[in-house]
């Protein structure tokens, strides 16, 4: 398995890994930009990009994964609960599909409150072990922090929701996985983000202060310490829709 992270505008994190035995790859959080980067890495690597995803719809940079999914012939991948609200065809991703990509083998974890068609990527390399690696787990959990729940309005409600996610799906996953976040300190999709770009579930399990609260106290408490909204937030959120025009 190869595996890149790229650091981009807006404290964000793009991945683009895969399989290079089988020549299968993906392309995970594509900002507007980028798309020559994943187009170079991938020719480098000798392998073809075959899915390109989004964890969500940003709110605080233009995406360019559908740029990218048309340019090298992939599909281009959201939730499942975007049907509807894109004015562009999509692959939609369910809860615990699982994509194949040569010997990696990424597993959805639909997993709402930051916004409502959030997904995690739950990775295992079959060549290592039947384990899971790692998660790429967009907005809904940092280094040191989680997601803003206020996005998509009825905060109180999707804190709520968000709790629910990270410990239905995220926290009774092992210690060992490695979380690979879709931001670093500098944004302001949450507060209290760490400048590493990466960790693992045992070591936020233990020191993410977000983690150790029970329901009602984690949902006060995100609430109140929300940074402001991200400039431009509705033109980005439509313009990566395809609802109106960059």
């Amino acid at each position: 398995m190869f595996f890149k992270q790229l650091a981009t505008t807006e404290s964000s994190l793009s991945y683009f890994y895969g399989c290079a035995g089988l020549s299968k790859s993906v392309a995970v959080d594509v900002v507007a930009g980028d798309e020559e980067w994943f187009i170079e890495e991938s020719r480098k690597a000798g392998v073809p990009i075959t899915y390109v995803i989004d964890t969500h719809v940003h709110a605080d940079h233009y995406s360019g994964g559908q740029a990218l999914a048309e340019r090298v012939g992939a599909p281009y991948c959201l939730h499942e609960s975007n049907r509807g609200a894109a004015s562009f065809e999509f692959m939609p991703l369910t809860d615990g599909q699982v994509l194949n990509v040569g010997n990696v083998k990424i597993k959805v974890l639909h997993t709402p409150g930051h916004t409502p068609d959030s997904v995690c990527l739950l990775v295992t390399d079959a060549r290592r072990g039947e384990a899971p690696w790692f998660l790429n787990t967009g907005d809904t959990l940092f280094v040191g922090a989680v997601g803003r729940p206020d996005l998509a309005g009825r905060e109180r409600e999707m804190a709520g929701v968000l709790y629910d996610s990270l410990h239905g799906k995220l926290l009774c996953l092992p210690d060992e996985v490695e979380v690979f976040p879709g931001h670093h300190a500098g944004s302001v999709c949450g507060a209290g983000l760490s400048g590493k770009p990466s960790s693992t579930l045992g070591f936020e399990r233990r020191w993410n202060p977000a983690l150790s609260m029970g329901r009602d106290e984690f949902v006060a408490q995100i609430t109140r310490e929300m940074p402001p909204r991200p400039p431009q937030m509705e033109a980005m959120m439509g313009a990566n829709l395809g609802l109106a025009r960059v």
